[in-house]
């Protein structure tokens, strides 16, 4: 139940969608009795959008997520495993398309090939289901080898974790899998922007893991300067809102241990 909730809810919270409702909902009340209240939402929503898109919100929003964990420093000793968690490969796509169909997240792929040649005894574990609503994209680690292939990583490198839809589950599924023992040093690897959320769930799910934050997305101090961009702004105020209110679902339904994880 809350793996539906968490897409449909997420879907319709996100600025853009819930701010375009907003402004359809004063569109057909501006044609009811409610003329003069339609009219006023829907300006008032038309206002907000422009605002959300050419305002550098979703910068600042997004740059507060990758400040929390900092960077791995590596001078702190060899680690005996890395979790990489998923969301970079479209399954479907890569399936019809026959070959590897990556988003904008690929640095996690990438920051599998250098751990492994920096740490050849590390264990590695790749933690992606299939996390679409209807359950028919396939799972996502297994389209993970022709990527391995392509970085001239062994596949035998990776043990492939399938039944993750959710960071609630990467991280059970996750330790279930590493099992990991008293005194080893586990590494976990995500977006710097997932990473709060990411590290809360793991946690709580009893596996100590230390960050490793990969594809940052803003500077360490953005500026405030107008955007040039509509959907650009647009796209990065919605997927820091996405974080934002996972993080406040996550910590109010008790999958982190905290509303806003700290190092």
């Amino acid at each position: 139940m809350f793996f539906v909730l968490s897409k449909t809810f997420a879907l319709l919270l996100l600025p853009s969608n819930f701010l375009l409702l907003l402004l359809l909902l004063g569109l057909v009340l501006a044609f009811t009795r409610w003329r003069r209240a339609g009219l006023r939402l829907a300006g008032a929503s038309a206002t907000l959008l422009v605002l959300c898109a050419f305002l550098p919100i979703g910068l600042h929003l997004q740059n507060a997520l990758e400040n929390r964990f900092p960077r791995w420093d590596a001078s702190r000793g060899t680690p005996d495993g890395i979790v990489v968690l998923g969301g970079i490969i479209n399954p479907r796509l890569s399936r019809i398309r026959g070959e590897p169909a990556i988003n904008g997240n690929a640095e996690r792929i990438t920051a599998i090939a250098k751990l492994a040649r920096d740490y050849p005894n590390a264990r590695i574990i790749f933690s992606s289901g299939d996390a679409s609503l209807m359950r028919n994209e396939g799972a996502e680690a297994d389209a993970l080898y022709p990527l391995l292939d392509i970085l001239s990583v062994p596949r035998g490198r990776v043990t492939l974790e399938n039944r993750a839809r959710n960071t609630v589950e990467n991280a059970v599924f996750s330790k279930e899998l590493a099992d990991p023992k008293p005194g080893e040093r586990w590494l976990m690897v995500t977006s710097a922007f997932h990473m709060p959320r990411a590290m809360g769930c793991f946690r709580r799910a009893g596996f100590s893991v230390e960050a490793y934050p990969v594809d940052w997305r803003t500077y360490p101090r953005p500026s405030w300067w107008p955007q040039l961009s509509f959907v650009r702004g647009l796209g990065a105020l919605d997927a820091a809102a996405h974080e934002w209110i996972g993080l406040l679902a996550y910590w109010i339904t008790g999958k982190t241990d905290a509303f806003f994880p700290a190092p």
